[in-house]
């Protein structure tokens, strides 16, 4: 799973807006947006505060497990 996807699939998860989102993390509107739309990443900061507003793990959030630990494996 992307990024993006796993990122706004988490934040629906938690009955979360955008708005929610970057209000915490101080982030403008674009900037998050930006985030869920692939365009950019956030730094490894804003990865650390979206995993504790959220409560996952970074590799939940990377897409590397699913939310429950397992990790997923590359099967190509």
């Amino acid at each position: 799973m992307k990024f993006q996807d796993s990122l706004k699939e988490i934040r629906r998860a938690r009955n979360m807006t955008q708005k929610d989102v970057y209000t915490l993390l101080s982030v403008s509107p674009n900037c998050y947006a930006s985030w869920e739309q692939g365009r950019t990443q956030p730094d490894i900061e804003n990865l650390k505060r979206l995993c504790e507003i959220f409560q996952v793990s970074a590799d939940h959030l990377l897409g590397l497990e699913d939310e429950f630990g397992i990790k997923y494996t590359d099967k190509t």
